[in-house]
């Protein structure tokens, strides 16, 4: 797995064009964060892609534990990180504002070890179901697992309504698992197993004994904290603020916040930069693109 050598990095300028449209300090302050670690990682990596990608082979039987931490901010081309990091932009916005920052940072670190070992535990399981320890060597790379637990919460969220999947209306409780599918059928080389882990994980979270477990660890953390920095829409012209957003069952709370994503969307649905970005993605693939 190397990473493509391009003369003109199209998705990091995309990225970046994106990121300065909606305007730095309009991106709460863990969302910036990580788009900002995640370029830095892509255009000064630590390591090469075989020594950062996961497998149950480099991790769990040569015992190289540091790739859980490694794999999730290495991308395996500019095509790669700017899909991720769209798509990051997105529901990093939607889920700081209503977790709270320092609530959204800590889902995000759980959720980037634990994605990595469910993952594993899939390979693994594979490997050894059907006999073939090909799976073991399976090396996966990149930000998405993490991008699809955190769309189960962002689904969990908003129940209602419909999402755009390649052109078809899914209900957004479904949403995930079409996306899930579509990926492959359009780009093979993807790791359904590091997709299928970041799907497990925010189930574990929603419906699961995983947010009690870590409000205990936290102690001093709660996940009703917010964001308590302005609030903001954007629209062409700029941004504006609104009142500090509530979540459901809570006093004050309006499902009529106007909010329009144009800004850094170019008008696209996120369905819809996704089948964008995996056909981009395929007009030049050489290497396999992992989770």
């Amino acid at each position: 797995m190397q990473r493509r050598s391009r003369g003109i990095n199209t998705g990091l300028i995309l990225l970046l064009s994106q990121i300065f449209h909606v305007g730095i300090s309009n991106i709460p302050p863990v969302t910036l964060a990580i788009l900002i670690l995640n370029i830095w990682f892509f255009l000064n990596p630590l390591k090469p892609l075989f020594e950062s990608c996961l497998s149950v082979e480099k991790c769990y039987q040569q015992k190289d534990w540091q790739r859980l931490l490694l794999s999730p901010l290495h991308h395996a081309d500019d095509w790669h990180l700017y899909f991720n990091m769209a798509s990051m932009l997105w529901k990093g916005i939607n889920l700081e504002r209503r977790l709270g920052s320092r609530w959204f940072a800590y889902v995000i670190v759980t959720f980037s070890l634990l994605t990595g070992v469910v993952y594993l535990f899939l390979e693994f399981a594979l490997a050894e179901f059907m006999n073939e320890p090909g799976f073991r060597r399976n090396c996966a790379v990149g930000f998405s697992g993490v991008l699809f637990a955190l769309k189960v919460l962002n689904n969990h969220y908003c129940p209602g309504g419909f999402a755009n999947i390649l052109g078809f209306p899914v209900p957004n409780r479904f949403a995930c698992w079409a996306e899930l599918v579509a990926i492959h059928f359009i780009s093979p080389g993807t790791s359904f197993a590091g997709h299928l882990a970041g799907i497990l994980v925010g189930l574990m979270y929603t419906h699961g004994p995983l947010k009690k477990i870590m409000k205990k660890c936290a102690g001093i953390f709660s996940s009703n904290m917010h964001y308590y920095g302005h609030q903001y829409h954007f629209n062409s012209s700029g941004y504006s603020t609104y009142p500090e957003y509530y979540p459901y069952g809570q006093p004050g709370y309006s499902e009529d916040i106007s909010r329009n994503y144009d800004a850094y969307t170019a008008g696209l649905s996120e369905e819809e930069q996704l089948e964008r970005a995996l056909r981009a993605s395929l007009w030049d693939r050489e290497a396999d693109l992992c989770f």
